[in-house]
């Protein structure tokens, strides 16, 4: 290695500490340049091609999951119809907030929504970002304001998590972020344009797909859980009640809807038992039985 060259190695790797690799490799291909190593064009490739493998490799943004969760929603609301009661949805958009604000992430991009989607299958969805969709059929499993704080919870839990974005592949954002470049949509062209709409379609699609049909993984399930019960807790209501909802879900032998979308029911509940062995079990108080009437109160016949 020349003089020059094992320089040039120093001074990378000193800039290395306090820029990103991006600006490394710009201040090196200026440095080649200016040495005659590199020509304009090849400084002007490789200065490039390190812009794109920047983007593509950084995480996604809480701006970015926002718009994502806002066409996930969106997508649902393509198969369901919200349901039409404007004080069941003020109802558990109270209770939402409430366990969202006890949440480790109790702030998004674009805030905590929650809403009713008007069908009898039993299920509920955490869309990236802080959208919150609960079925009537599930609302109507419940017995209680305290299991729906449950349920809520449990979807908060994935929100907190970024398990809706974790199922979008690496590969798969990194060629959206790459098709985008650094322009304006008013700036490409209609070709360049349709692919980074088909692209970004693709990666909405992998989060559908996952909350829709394949499910989450039973670790993510169980993080979820666990954090259920420290926000239902922190919140003011007994987590014991996710336990009596997973019970009742059980017993009733109901399949597809919840069980596959949120899988293992019968071992996620041995671990929230146990969970709240090991934390102490709060006593029911007068309070949660007037949460209960209130929410006996609500008619969800549809």
């Amino acid at each position: 290695m020349t003089r020059q060259l094992a320089s040039l190695t120093v001074i990378l790797l000193a800039l290395g500490l306090t820029m990103s690799c991006a600006e490394v490799v710009k201040v090196g291909t200026s440095i080649g340049e200016a040495s005659g190593y590199l020509s304009s064009t090849e400084k002007a490739s490789i200065d490039k091609v390190a812009d794109k493998t920047e983007r593509a490799a950084r995480p996604i943004t809480d701006s970015e999951e926002y718009y994502i969760g806002r066409a996930v929603a969106a997508r649902f609301l393509g198969q369901y119809r919200l349901l039409d009661d404007p004080k069941a949805t003020l109802y558990i958009n109270e209770i939402g907030q409430t366990v969202a604000r006890a949440s480790d992430r109790p702030r998004t991009h674009g805030g905590y929504h929650f809403a009713i989607l008007d069908t009898d299958d039993i299920n509920a969805f955490a869309c990236p970002g802080g959208i919150v969709l609960v079925t009537r059929g599930m609302l109507k499993m419940a017995r209680s304001e305290d299991e729906v704080a449950g349920i809520l919870a449990h979807e908060v839990g994935h929100v907190n998590h970024q398990d809706g974005i974790a199922s979008i592949s690496q590969a798969r954002w990194g060629e959206v972020l790459a098709a985008a470049g650094t322009g304006t949509a008013q700036s490409f062209a209609g070709v360049e344009l349709g692919s980074l709409v088909s692209l970004f379609e693709d990666a909405i699609n992998d989060v559908f797909k996952t909350l829709v049909v394949n499910g989450y993984s039973r670790v993510q399930e169980s993080k979820a859980d666990q954090a259920a019960l420290r926000y239902t807790r922190r919140a003011g209501y007994n987590p014991q009640a996710l336990a009596d909802f997973l019970a009742r879900l059980e017993e009733s032998g109901v399949s597809g809807g919840f069980r596959t979308t949120h899988p293992g029911t019968a071992e996620r509940l041995q671990e929230v038992k146990a969970t709240l062995a090991g934390s102490g079990l709060m006593p029911v108080t007068a309070a949660q039985k007037q949460r209960t009437a209130r929410f006996q109160a609500l008619n969800l016949s549809g």
